[in-house]
């Protein structure tokens, strides 16, 4: 169960590293109240483990036709004006398309496009008009192919039910009907959300990048005005969540666990970021290195002259890279550092020398096969944390690991910052919904958690040095409630 204060913390970072909406307004939060009767101010936000093989990114993009929204949407499926169905809420559509909230920012990711800001990027890069581009509507829109589509699909629907849950023509007709299970749900193509590896890469597909069209944002983008991609698997389960974790929900998909989620969606990510990178389509822009997956905030920093020079960097205890180079974006590299440490000991190592030798190898030419290998570790990672048996104590060890002495020098960056804080107040959720803290131990401590998120509250005035003491901070009060 998540404290609401700690939700809009979050998704306030988020927006500030790169949202999916392209204007940012302040989110009508009382659309989370359904959520929050769950108790005491509190609401889970993570789908529970059920199948443990790994499905491919592509898994929601199946060969079946794509119904569009519309084929959902009726009084007795899910577009009821309440949430007061029998078995599930049955006003899923109402929290998708919610106008103000975050909740529904996927119905307005075709909308965007017409903006502004979404003409502005496409006419820079030659585009032509942003909502028929193929380069836009990867990701803001469920884009399925032509011969796919079938009669009541909307490319104007945006981000629909089928971009998450798969293509619905193998399973609409069946999947809320006697005798059908989710396993036989599943079988007839539903995607299924509630395994965090599979839940992972079909949000990275699109929040951080995938091989299919339409789903890579370059750097030229950026420099157009597209904002800066980043991913969190726990964030983003807490946004998009429309349904409730329930003891019917539980009897068909297994009880969650915060931890593993938030584990998963860290190895998913770095396995991605440098899955791509390897590939010299997308590793490359020309001559130049595609800087997509480089950290910005590296370069992006005021240029001085002076007698007494003004370094814009940290030299960074963990990547021996050549002083002066751009580094590679590591958010998530540390975070499944620090997880692995506590939860996988046996590979941290092992983890830990690949990412080194990656990082130097950004100065030997040889980046590509480091990329490949660490993506490799960062797989192994990942199926062990997905498979795993968790115990309370887990979120207690990594919050120590990501705010220990010997992570927080690690912490040189913008981006890996809001990573931690992220973290920590994740970690800490996790340990009040598994009732190893109360709601009010949590509370008392929520002033140190908000000393470490008002240290990177603005990008351009972060001071890595006032973080780390933060972050000391709040890892030190959350330790006392061992």
């Amino acid at each position: 169960m998540q404290d609401l204060r700690s939700l809009r913390k979050r998704a306030k970072l988020w927006h500030l590293v790169g949202g999916i909406e392209m204007t940012v307004s302040e989110p009508n939060w009382s659309s989370f109240a359904p959520l929050n009767r769950i108790g005491a101010g509190f609401f889970r936000i993570f789908a529970v483990i059920g199948l443990i093989a790994v499905y491919p990114a592509a898994i929601a993009y199946g060969n079946g036709g794509f119904e569009g929204v519309a084929s959902c949407a009726g009084s007795t499926c899910h577009g009821r004006a309440e949430g007061n169905g029998a078995v599930v809420r049955q006003d899923e559509i109402a929290t998708w398309q919610e106008p103000s909230s975050v909740s529904g920012a996927h119905s307005r990711a075709y909308s965007v496009l017409a903006g502004r800001r979404g003409q502005q990027i496409a006419s820079s890069l030659g585009l032509g008009p942003a909502t028929q581009a193929t380069e836009c509507l990867g990701c803001h829109a469920t884009f399925a192919p032509s011969a796919q589509r079938g009669p009541r699909f909307q490319l104007t629907d945006g981000v629909g039910c089928e971009s998450c849950h798969g293509a619905a023509e193998g399973w609409l007709a069946s999947h809320y009907a006697r005798p059908a299970t989710h396993t036989s749900n599943v079988a007839d193509g539903l995607t299924p959300l509630e395994n965090p590896q599979v839940r992972a890469n079909v949000c990275l597909d699109c929040h951080y990048g995938s091989e299919k069209t339409g789903q890579f944002v370059s750097h030229d983008m950026m420099a157009a005005g597209h904002p800066r991609v980043s991913f969190e698997l726990d964030l983003f389960s807490a946004l998009q969540q429309h349904h409730d974790i329930d003891d019917d929900y539980t009897a068909r998909k297994r009880r969650p666990n915060a931890v593993r989620f938030w584990a998963v969606g860290q190895a998913e990510a770095v396995r991605r970021a440098t899955s791509l990178y390897a590939q010299p389509k997308f590793g490359m822009e020309g001559a130049f290195p595609q800087l997509y997956f480089f950290d910005c905030h590296s370069c992006h920093r005021q240029i001085q002259d002076s007698d007494n020079r003004r370094l814009t960097f940290e030299t960074n205890p963990g990547r021996p890279i050549p002083f002066g180079n751009p580094p590679f974006n590591d958010e998530n590299i540390i975070m499944l550092s620090a997880v692995a440490g506590a939860l996988v000991p046996g590979q941290a190592e092992a983890f830990r020398d690949a990412s080194r030798d990656f990082h130097r190898s950004m100065g030997s030419g040889n980046a590509r096969q480091s990329a490949q290998q660490l993506a490799q570790r960062a797989r192994a990672l990942s199926n062990a944390l997905s498979q795993r048996a968790y115990i309370d104590a887990d979120a207690f060890r990594v919050i120590e690991i990501i705010g220990g002495r010997a992570t927080r020098p690690r912490f040189t960056d913008y981006s890996g910052a809001v990573q931690s804080v992220m973290a920590i107040d994740t970690l800490l959720n996790g340990l009040v919904t598994d009732g190893r803290v109360t709601p009010g131990a949590a509370a008392g401590i929520r002033a140190n958690i908000n000393r470490a998120y008002a240290a990177v509250e603005e990008p351009n005035g972060f001071k890595p040095a006032d973080f780390r003491t933060a972050l000391a901070s709040a890892t030190t009060a959350i330790r006392r409630l061992r």
